[in-house]
């Protein structure tokens, strides 16, 4: 096996693990919050609590591995996340949880960017997107393992999850420690760490103000609205049918799958055949009804379906949006991937802190927001963006 060739399996592990941790939590949230007594709007703050965290921190981190190196900041963000979970795992109290959510939004922080730049840094510009595709499996084997750990481990204990969890983050940080080599040689690292993080809003503003304004708008609208499901999900399932972890969890693994397949054997096809805006028009109008549907499911059975439903549309429109970004831009396409992800993650910031707040008022509110939201997304698409280039050639020329 050749040294590249490890070091991407390596990587791909440890972000695999990272995000296996961030997906153990989330049929587990709902249950943690509810031995405490805790309301619908702390679950939702709790929520929040990590794309808020990550936003702040993620272009600190990259800033710090410009000048120490990419392999001491992935060490310290794999134990670090090992600590959080560890802390999750031992909360006795609810504001141990606020702590340690807040923790694994720092950590987390630190593992994806880095592990961004180190394949950048490591690979030519041809075997670049093998790279980065490990990324993408990575993500995708996190997140539908995690919940499916999560909830089948959680049916016996609501700590055992995070102790497996933190143990595997460990374990990911001791195999960058002894093999990962460095990836930054120290003649092309920066002189001082830039801590300004200012300049990354100062960045988002104007990226308001410019060509992409509607699209970056529309990423937050998205990110919001999906947000009402995904955050009080939990919730909604044990007030709703009664549903524990195992449940709760094997629902997101659905979820999780059917994204994964969607993404990788669906998406790009229906980009290419029907083009981008009217991808991301059908998905809007299919996740407004979805999320009406899911209020009809009366078991377990009927929920899975529904959320099958759900995914399956929620899948396609991302990938679509960011595509259509791509396409789009007149500025550089890594300054544009990185404005979009930050209005998507201040949707995921914004988005849980309003589902928690109308769960409190009604349970079903959350859902029919959410579907007000996508309805809105629709009307938006339809009257404020125009057709892209190509897709205007195919309107005229038909």
């Amino acid at each position: 096996m050749n040294s590249q060739r490890r070091n991407l399996i390596l990587l791909y592990f440890t972000l695999a693990v990272i995000l296996l941790g961030f997906g153990v939590l989330i049929p587990l949230e709902a249950f943690l919050v509810d031995q405490f007594g805790a309301s619908g709007q702390e679950l939702g703050a709790l929520i929040s609590l990590h794309a808020l965290f990550q936003l702040i921190f993620s272009p600190i981190w990259g800033s710090i591995s410009d000048s120490v190196g990419r392999k001491p900041i992935l060490i310290v963000g794999a134990v670090g996340n090992a600590l959080a979970l560890l802390m999750f795992g031992l909360s006795t109290q609810l504001w141990m949880l606020f702590v340690a959510r807040a923790l694994a939004g720092i950590f987390s922080a630190a593992t994806m960017p880095t592990a961004l730049a180190f394949i950048g840094d490591s690979t030519t510009k041809e075997n670049r997107g093998g790279g980065m595709g490990v990324i993408g499996a990575a993500m995708g084997t996190g997140m539908v393992l995690g919940p499916g750990i999560g909830g089948w481990l959680g049916a016996d204990s609501l700590s055992l999850p995070f102790f497996v969890a933190g143990g595997l983050s460990l374990v990911a940080g001791l195999l960058v420690f002894l093999i990962l080599p460095e990836s930054l040689p120290v003649e092309k690292r920066a002189e001082k760490v830039q801590l300004d993080i200012s300049s990354r809003y100062k960045v988002m503003w104007q990226g308001l103000k410019g060509p992409l304004a509607l699209f970056f708008l529309l990423s937050f609208l998205v990110s919001f609205g999906l947000s009402n499901m995904e955050g009080i999900l939990g919730l909604f399932a044990l007030e709703r049918f009664g549903f524990g972890p195992p449940e709760v969890g094997s629902v997101m693994v659905v979820v999780g799958t059917v994204v994964a397949v969607v993404q990788m054997v669906l998406t790009g096809p229906a980009t290419k055949r029907f083009g981008e805006r009217n991808v991301i028009k059908a998905t809007l109008l299919g996740l407004t009804v979805t999320f009406l549907l899911i209020l009809t499911a009366y078991d377990f059975t009927t929920l899975l379906i529904t959320i099958g439903l759900f995914a399956f549309t929620n899948a396609m429109l991302r990938p679509s949006i960011a595509s259509l970004i791509s396409k789009e831009t007149e500025i550089d396409q890594g300054l544009a991937m990185g404005l979009n992800s930050s209005f998507m993650s201040l949707g995921r910031f914004t988005g849980p802190l309003l589902a928690g707040f109308l769960f409190d008022i009604r349970i079903s509110l959350p859902y029919m927001a959410g579907s007000f939201i996508m309805f809105l997304g629709f009307i938006f698409v339809q009257t404020k963006l125009k057709k892209p280039a190509e897709e205007r050639i195919i309107t005229q020329n038909s």
